[in-house]
């Protein structure tokens, strides 16, 4: 083994490792690796950029604004307006559901296409007496099988692709994934329909009118004239245990206090941390006469405390009744007031941030009121936690500053919307331009990269997506993790270490049996792609699959399709998709619940795919 595959080894491991810590984004994580590779001369100096003009980059970027494009059209507004049903039963609904979804998917970029969805999943839900969840993940699981059926479908597709031309032939079309991802979605489609949304934990909540979206932490204050002053804290929790809410902290004075002595004497002023279910929030208050600490005019100390620029003068804002929309609308008001809950997309803005980081009152004029994290129980200040991806936020404010805070930090509202096609003929235009697009892509008119180009560019000159929207629609650190990846990949081959690790498996795993080898990369490559991001692992992983179809003397298309296809099935845990990450707080899962479904599902993911493989590209 030579330094340079030792460096390269490394890299790697120390990539899989970052990936998982989740310490820092995984776009950081890549750049960080190419810029060692680029120290240690892995990565020639004047190649480290090359990827930010690879074509698949170029082709990730057109379909994430022509997508874009699609949505505020109203196009896909249309079409699940016309093929979901209002009055099926659950398993036509599901099926309509994540059959709409896989269509969608392979054409658009899949994280879209769930959160148009996922608005209208809740609401079918509810209609079903169903929770959430059981309609979720299929509907997640759904729009991530949609995507293995076109080029365009999913990074991991595209990258394959361009690795194809490696091997000395012509990149993958537009549809030469479609005969074995169509096999592996339809049966896959089949399972989740009837079988697979049945397997997903029930998470049962209060109201089956409301969205389960966990138990949230919520901040009460107890003010003057408050029953909750001069009472010992064990009976402060026995009133509030009857409106289904506990005590899990408290703060005095600034301090936290993470396990409250039963005994100690409640102080007006303190401030009582509080899990509880959204829709008793109202009830818990009101039994000891609480307030939520964003609805209490703020101290100095607490200015000083939090660091907020908020001036003394600040003015108190009209009382909310958070658990009751319904309420809210009967109460006399000056201006319209909301209480919205927001859902946290993977890669917002926000992640990492927290409401006194981004100076949330007095910058955007909207209350964080609580926070809902599944799975996990934190107790710090309110406003001092960090954001995560999959964190449902309950946001109190008018409702332009709701939506206008949701719209640039990247959170999706979780609550029906209404169909809104801006010009009349935009979404028959936005519609006809994709078609086009994807028919001359599909006759090879034009290279992917170029055809898809000019789509955004006519989308653009009709006014279909706004000039100023052009840079806000593209997934930007997705495009800096593909761009940072390829390089490092390249090394992977150029190095040798492809070859060293595909004799390593030739001769442990395989013994020169080329369909054992096939399932061997594909199983590999799910497993990594359930820990890790799947556009990483299909870079990684291709020159892997080349070098080893080489050693066996058989056709390297069936071994990159066995990678295309385990890249894009990470069904096991909430971080090895963003489809995932997405529905964990607004199901309600655990990190634990996804295997469930997600493990047969990945099993008949290999039982169909392999023979359709073997068919369609024989070796």
């Amino acid at each position: 083994m030579t330094t340079e595959q030792v460096l390269i080894l490394a890299v790697l491991v120390a990539i899989m490792a970052l990936f998982l810590w989740d310490r820092w984004r995984h776009d950081m994580v890549a750049m960080g690796a190419l810029l060692v590779s680029v120290v240690f001369g892995l990565v020639p100096a004047d190649q480290a950029f090359s990827g930010f003009g690879h074509p698949a980059v170029i082709t990730v970027a057109c379909v994430l604004v022509l997508g874009y494009g699609l949505l505020v059209s109203g196009a896909v507004d249309i079409v699940a307006k016309r093929v979901l049903p209002t009055a099926s039963g659950p398993t036509v609904t599901i099926f309509a559901l994540i059959g709409l979804a896989a269509l969608l998917s392979a054409f658009m970029n899949n994280v879209g296409a769930l959160a148009l969805l996922m608005p209208v999943a809740i609401q079918m839900a509810a209609r079903l007496e169903l929770p959430p969840g059981k309609l979720l993940m299929p509907l997640a699981f759904g729009s991530i099988l949609g995507g293995m059926t076109t080029l365009i479908g999913t990074p991991p597709n595209l990258i394959v692709a361009e690795f194809r031309a490696t091997t000395g032939m012509d990149v993958f079309h537009m549809f030469d994934f479609t005969p074995v991802g169509l096999a592996v979605t339809v049966l896959g489609l089949l399972f989740i329909g009837l079988v697979g949304w049945r397997l997903v934990p029930v998470r049962e909540r209060t109201d089956i009118s409301g969205f389960d979206s966990g138990t949230y932490l919520s901040e009460a204050c107890i003010v003057e004239g408050s029953k909750a002053v001069g009472m010992r804290l064990r009976d402060a929790e026995q009133i509030l245990d009857e409106a289904d809410a506990q005590i899990v902290g408290m703060v005095r004075q600034g301090v936290r206090i993470t396990a409250p002595n039963a005994w100690r004497i409640l102080k007006q002023d303190d401030v009582l941390v509080i899990e509880v279910e959204p829709e008793s929030l109202a009830t818990a208050l009101s039994s000891l006469g609480l307030r939520l600490v964003e609805d209490v005019p703020a101290r100095a100390d607490d200015q000083a405390e939090a660091g907020d620029a908020e001036p003394a003068e600040h003015k108190k804002q009209e009382d909310v009744d958070a658990g009751s929309d319904q309420r809210d609308k009967e109460k006399p008001r000056q201006e319209e007031v909301v209480v919205q809950e927001l859902v946290v997309m993977p890669n917002a803005l926000i992640i990492g941030r927290s409401a006194t980081a981004i100076e949330l009152r007095t910058r955007y004029g909207i209350n964080l009121l609580a926070i809902s994290r599944q799975g996990r129980r934190s107790i710090r200040r309110l406003r001092s936690i960090p954001i995560q991806a999959g964190d449902v936020l309950l946001m109190q404010g008018a409702p332009e500053a709701v939506s206008g805070f949701a719209s640039l930090f990247g959170c999706l509202p979780l609550a029906e919307r209404d169909i809104r096609v801006p010009k009349k003929g935009q979404a028959i235009l936005a519609a006809g331009i994709m078609v086009v697009a994807v028919g001359a892509a599909a006759v090879g008119l034009f290279p992917v990269p170029i055809l898809f180009a000019i789509a955004v560019a006519v989308y653009i000159a009709s006014g279909i997506v706004p000039l100023r929207s052009l840079y806000t629609t593209i997934d930007w650190p997705v495009i800096v993790l593909l761009a940072a990846m390829l390089p490092v990949a390249g090394a992977v081959a150029s190095t040798g270490t492809a070859d060293l690790i595909a004799r390593f498996l030739l001769d442990n795993v395989t013994q020169g049996h080329a369909v054992v080898g096939l399932v061997t990369l594909m199983v590999v490559t799910m497993f990594l792609s359930d820990l890790v991001n799947n556009a990483a692992t299909a870079a990684v992983m291709c020159p892997i699959a080349i070098s080893t179809a080489a050693q066996l003397g058989v056709n390297a298309d069936a071994f990159l399709m066995a990678i295309a296809v385990g890249a894009s099935c990470a069904f096991l845990t909430p971080i090895g998709h963003q489809n995932n990450t997405l529905i964990l707080g607004p199901g309600g899962f655990r990190f634990g619940d996804f295997w469930r479904m997600g493990l047969l599902l990945e099993i008949i993911v290999v039982v169909v795919s392999v023979p359709a493989i073997l068919w369609v590209w024989p070796l």
